[in-house]
């Protein structure tokens, strides 16, 4: 592991020991985000990705005024190169957390997301009150020379208030999928992320 490595590493399990959430800059070069956006999944997301529901499995229905993103779910056993690895450093970071914060994380599940323009996804809680295998969301930003000004920002609530992060190219955000409820607010601008979730039981 390289000291830029185990640097965001500590940062990232320090960040959810103390307040539940944690966020880092360059969790994936300027390189490895361009790689993934060359993807044809993403030059081709809104013709290909699936408008995302709310709820599990029988319950999920489509709720336009509740959320507005588009998803693909990764196969982790046939995707590009690029992205996997995006998906190596995040066993990395399971890894990590599992021997550092006691937990006992097992699999993962992320999705390609696209928000179009003026989109959002009201707050919300990441775990379902009837699977709870969720335990730590995490978010990558796929969006080049992003501006304060043009919104998109996840706002995380806290106990004494919020906190708004913007989805800059590379950052990664993690945060306690069962704890911590969040919203993504609209942005004049076409947003992408991976998006997925760190779980508790090896998915069947």
């Amino acid at each position: 592991m390289s000291h830029a490595e185990e640097s965001y590493l500590n940062k990232l399990a320090d960040g959810l020991a103390d307040q539940g959430y944690a966020e880092v800059d360059n969790f994936l070069s300027q390189q490895e985000v361009q790689a993934i956006l060359a993807t044809d999944d993403f030059k081709n997301g809104l013709l290909q990705f699936k408008k995302a529901g709310i709820g599990k499995s029988q319950e999920k229905q489509i709720n336009e005024s509740i959320r507005g993103d588009y998803i693909q779910w990764i196969d982790g056993g046939t995707t590009q190169k690029a992205v996997e690895v995006y998906l190596n450093r995040l066993r990395q970071l399971m890894e990590f957390v599992n021997r550092t914060l006691y937990l006992s994380l097992k699999d993962l599940e992320v999705h390609r997301t696209i928000y179009p323009i003026g989109s959002f996804y009201k707050r919300h809680l990441d775990q379902f009150k009837k699977d709870d295998k969720r335990k730590l969301s995490v978010i990558c930003y796929l969006n080049t020379d992003w501006k304060e000004s043009e919104g998109g920002q996840l706002r995380i609530y806290l106990p004494n208030g919020s906190t708004d992060i913007f989805p800059l190219a590379g950052r990664l955000v993690c945060f306690r999928s069962d704890l911590l409820e969040h919203e993504v607010l609209p942005a004049t601008r076409e947003r992408l992320s991976l998006t997925g979730w760190l779980l508790d039981r090896v998915i069947l």
